[in-house]
């Protein structure tokens, strides 16, 4: 049994947890320690079962909860060597007592095996990952990518239930109010994916037997959540698939209001 929610999920905080009767890892920790906690306690979730923390990357909306959540449970900490690099510089893992690169043979941890996939953002070296659980049930994570490269792609294909940015609503951003760079650094191949990007991407995923799709790090400025729901839903129509009989698909909640799902 595979227990998944995400905790928080868009451009002003982000973390999900992955659970088993094991017990849980976190995947990124970018709001702060208290909130985290405090999500974690009103699901009925002991933050002591968290063994580790998996970061995508070093930007502030996916760690800025990471050095008192070491400090005060002692969570091992996961990622690749450029991130672990940035962290190490912005003094995150001061009080981590144990961290790792993850490498092409993945961490075995609370009967899971976390691998990684590389994705396509402006950090030193970003990451998604794919989480297979002993009895077999697989949920991915792929955010921060600017665009769907085929190992992200790939890395997807198969699992149970996939969380997968739709970030922004690409005439939402150009009308709105943030300056030229910022919108420019969003639309190209290292910044987020757009609903469009991430909406034809699904029937595909759902044919190779994703059943869940969870839109994740939605921008407050320039998105909405019936928009990008609406835009992935009529993807996946046009593929011939029907919801609930193929596939379910919800929107990850900006704060901790999303229910524990249960694989």
């Amino acid at each position: 049994m595979a227990r998944f929610c995400p905790l928080f999920s868009g451009s002003s905080g982000n973390c999900t947890y992955i659970g088993t009767p094991h017990g849980g890892i976190l995947i990124d920790a970018g709001v702060s320690a208290k909130r985290i906690e405090t999500a974690l306690l009103e699901r009925g979730i002991s933050p002591s079962s968290i063994e580790a923390i998996f970061v995508t990357h070093e930007h502030t909306d996916h760690t800025s909860g990471l050095r008192v959540l070491t400090k005060k449970y002692g969570y091992k900490v996961y990622a690749s060597a450029g991130t672990l690099y940035e962290l190490e510089r912005a003094e995150l893992l001061n009080y981590c007592r144990e961290y790792g690169i993850i490498g092409d043979n993945g961490i075995a941890v609370a009967d899971m095996l976390v691998k990684r996939f590389r994705t396509s953002h402006d950090s030193r070296e970003s990451l998604g990952f794919r989480v297979s659980t002993g009895d077999g049930r697989v949920l991915s994570v792929a955010t921060d990518t600017g665009c769907m490269t085929q190992e992200v792609r790939q890395s997807l294909m198969g699992s149970d239930l996939v969380l997968i940015e739709s970030n922004h609503d690409v005439e939402m951003l150009k009308s709105g109010s943030y300056p030229y760079f910022l919108k420019r650094r969003i639309l190209c191949n290292t910044g987020h994916l757009s609903n469009e990007c991430c909406a034809v991407e699904l029937p595909a995923l759902a044919e190779s037997g994703v059943t869940r799709f969870v839109l994740g790090h939605l921008s407050k400025e320039n998105n909405l959540p019936e928009l990008a729901y609406n835009t992935s839903l009529s993807a996946l129509k046009a593929a011939g698939l029907m919801e609930n009989r193929d596939f379910i698909l919800s929107v990850a909640p900006r704060d901790a209001t999303a229910p524990v799902m249960v694989l």
